[in-house]
């Protein structure tokens, strides 16, 4: 439960907030994962993320990248009080689990990895038999959180004058305008919007920040948060506390994998080579 009055006599004790005995729910929001365990294993203990007391907001991007997502959603099943967002890598990995589909596109950016985690190779042919309560996990996926203090969670992103309501989940997943058009205002002149979208803040992922000017480390503008710090590519996993905005990261994830490619996959990455 969260407790929304500051009226209260609080004590901190180990950094977790106590009342009346009980430890209160924290809700903290974590960025891209991409397969990689390791990172998220560091976040949760660096946070001090509680299992059975605290939430934990998915941002997307679960899977495809690194070599452990099955690991990873082993582990996020664990948590008691869990909401994923589902995003682009999400969706196509279940279109996978679901159908078999196996495009270029998805392989050649994490799916191998992905496939290789359940065991499963590219080249083999028939339909994978999964655990169900991983395909049961990332169904269970929204692709738009909004909690009670009208705050808004998604992959990518959404078009800030329109409904939210009345938008293609395909614009959650895939979206980056709406964090570029906030960029590219918080670096113009003259007087600037005190706010962008109608709600009291936004936490996304999808777009690295390192695309936005940034290095490894979370970027706001305005009222909007982007947690993608490049943990699927040369970055950092973040996890953030959604009330204070106090952040813990992962160390750099592909020091994490050495040999591993992320993101780029096997193939993209043996392409990239050969034109070097």
């Amino acid at each position: 439960m969260e407790i929304l009055e500051t009226s209260f006599i609080y004590h901190y004790i180990n950094r977790r907030i106590i009342h009346s005995g009980r430890i209160l729910m924290k809700t903290f929001a974590i960025g891209d994962i991409h397969g990689g365990y390791k990172a998220l294993i560091q976040c949760l203990d660096r946070s001090e993320f509680n299992y059975e007391e605290d939430k934990l907001i998915v941002l997307g991007d679960v899977c495809d990248g690194w070599s452990q997502t099955k690991e990873c959603i082993d582990h996020l099943l664990q948590i008691k009080n869990l909401v994923l967002i589902i995003g682009n890598h999400d969706f196509w990995v279940l279109d996978w689990m679901l159908n078999g589909d196996k495009p270029v596109l998805w392989v050649t950016q994490g799916g191998e990895s992905t496939m290789e985690s359940y065991g499963f190779l590219v080249a083999s042919e028939g339909f994978p038999m999964l655990p169900v309560a991983h395909i049961d996990f990332l169904k269970s996926g929204v692709p738009l959180y909004i909690d009670s203090k009208n705050r808004v969670f998604v992959h990518g992103g959404f078009d800030r004058k329109k409904d939210v309501w009345e938008q293609d989940q395909q614009v959650f997943m895939w979206d980056r305008e709406l964090i570029r058009r906030a960029w590219n205002t918080s670096k113009q002149g003259g007087s600037k919007p005190k706010k962008f979208t109608e709600f009291e803040e936004v936490f996304l992922g999808h777009t690295p920040v390192s695309s936005l000017g940034g290095l490894d480390k979370p970027l706001n503008f305005f009222e909007i948060w982007n947690l993608d710090t490049g943990g699927g590519w040369e970055g950092k996993l973040t996890i953030m506390n959604v009330d204070t905005h106090e952040y813990w990261q992962s160390d750099v994830v592909h020091e994490l994998y050495p040999g591993e490619h992320g993101r780029q996959g096997k193939q993209l990455r043996q392409r990239i080579t050969d034109n070097e």
